[in-house]
């Protein structure tokens, strides 16, 4: 029996991301300090904090997070998946200790790691196209998925600067298999110098379930490895600031 999408580390740590579009289960709580429902234009963010030193510190943390969900959630649904979820629970888990993971519409995070590096706000960015990418049991590979939530941060991020967060440069120890920002790199390549719009279409051929390895040729008119055999000879592009 395949995973869900993604059993995958996260690109700073050990957290876990799954996707599955199943209904909104709030988290399993241990002791609930506070719990907000914020709604703006048909979206719905639960938002639960089980730690007590972010009830203490984090109030500008958990601001924008929140502020980041609806600047963003928004936008990848319009761009991705206008049928996503309309609600999601963020939870600020203390038992949480990898990063971020997100599992039927709730994230959790790891307070410590948000109440360390506060400027790392498009954590939300990147796990929330988890929840639009909808891809369930998944048929494509791991690798691509994360590969297209770090390309949607390079691209949707509200803070990446801040974060000292980009695209790495590639180099020759690199491969596309390699997930995460060096897969992004590929793709923002891809719609740079290749196909525009293949990462939309790569996109809805997971959720659809319609993803083969032929797709990449199908769209470009080569194959994958013809594809990063290309980008590695001259890994060029406009990259965006």
């Amino acid at each position: 029996m395949k995973p869900f999408i993604t059993v995958s580390l996260f690109c700073l740590a050990a957290g876990i991301s799954k996707t599955h579009a199943g209904p909104v289960h709030p988290p399993k709580e241990q002791t609930v300090i506070s719990r907000d429902s914020i709604t703006r234009d048909g979206y719905t963010l639960i938002f639960v904090n089980q730690d007590a030193d972010f009830a203490q510190a984090g109030a500008a943390v958990k601001q924008r997070m929140i502020e980041t969900f609806f600047q963003v959630y928004p936008e990848l649904a319009k761009a991705y998946n206008p049928a996503t979820l309309k609600k999601v629970v963020f939870d600020v888990d203390p038992a949480y200790d990898g990063v971020a993971a997100t599992t039927n519409g709730v994230v959790r995070y790891n307070p410590k790691w948000m109440l360390r590096t506060p400027t790392d706000i498009d954590v939300v960015t990147h796990e929330v196209m988890h929840i639009v990418q909808d891809y369930r049991r998944s048929i494509g590979p791991g690798w691509l998925t994360e590969g297209i939530a770090d390309y949607v941060r390079y691209q949707f991020g509200v803070d990446n600067p801040g974060a000292r967060w980009s695209l790495p440069d590639y180099n020759a120890d690199q491969h596309y298999t390699n997930s995460y920002r060096i897969t992004a790199r590929f793709l923002a390549w891809l719609e740079a110098n290749r196909k525009a719009g293949i990462v939309k279409t790569l996109d809805e051929s997971l959720r659809a379930h319609t993803y083969t390895a032929a797709i990449w040729q199908q769209q470009t008119g080569k194959t994958l490895d013809e594809l990063w055999a290309a980008y590695t000879a001259d890994p060029v592009f406009t990259v965006k600031k």
